[in-house]
């Protein structure tokens, strides 16, 4: 597998924190996500690189059903950084792309945030420069609330990624598919 830098859209909200980070810590404890790969997390709150990573620790305490074994938890957590964006204002999108690395590896744009933010985002990413063609996005479903909703939502996207570059997903199946974004299409 070829490194990536993993976005996640929404860290601090409930499915990136009872899903998605343990699923990555699951990864990473069978050593399936290539070391230079940096996962970072964005939310429009004030918060260092340290708080994050109390943060993806606390979700891990109180969402993972096992113990949590220190040396996958220290790589994993060698891996995470924090990055202040609202969501809803384009200009802020410059601080993402000064962290990214656009030039030797794609990116995989994880959106754990209500539908109705999916377009917002992909402007977002498009004003920054960073809907490029090794940009992946993944979409939580359910997309809409309605098949009209739905198409608004998903013509929304298109206008920013062609389909080959975006993944709709379940959050019950994000540990397998998470597997295979990292492994497949770059």
């Amino acid at each position: 597998m070829k490194p990536c830098d993993f976005v996640v859209f929404g860290t601090r909200g409930d499915l990136a924190r009872r899903k998605l980070m343990p699923s990555l810590y699951q990864l990473e404890k069978v050593e399936v996500i290539p070391p230079e790969t940096t996962i970072f997390g964005v939310a429009r709150e004030e918060s260092t690189d340290e708080q994050y990573v109390g943060l993806a620790l606390e979700s891990l305490k109180e969402f993972m059903n096992e113990p949590i074994d220190n040396s996958v938890w220290e790589r994993l957590a060698r891996r995470l950084r924090y990055v202040q964006v609202d969501l809803t204002q384009s200009d802020q999108y410059g601080r993402l792309r000064d962290k990214v690395d656009q030039t030797e590896r794609a990116t995989v744009n994880y959106f754990a945030v209500p539908p109705s933010l999916f377009g917002t985002i992909c402007q977002g990413l498009a004003a920054a420069g960073l809907a490029t063609e090794g940009a992946r996005v993944v979409l939580e479903k359910p997309i809409g609330t309605d098949l009209a909703s739905s198409r608004i939502i998903n013509d929304a996207v298109g206008a920013f990624f062609p389909e080959g570059q975006v993944y709709r997903i379940d959050h019950y199946l994000a540990k397998e598919t998470v597997l295979n974004l990292l492994a497949l299409r770059f």
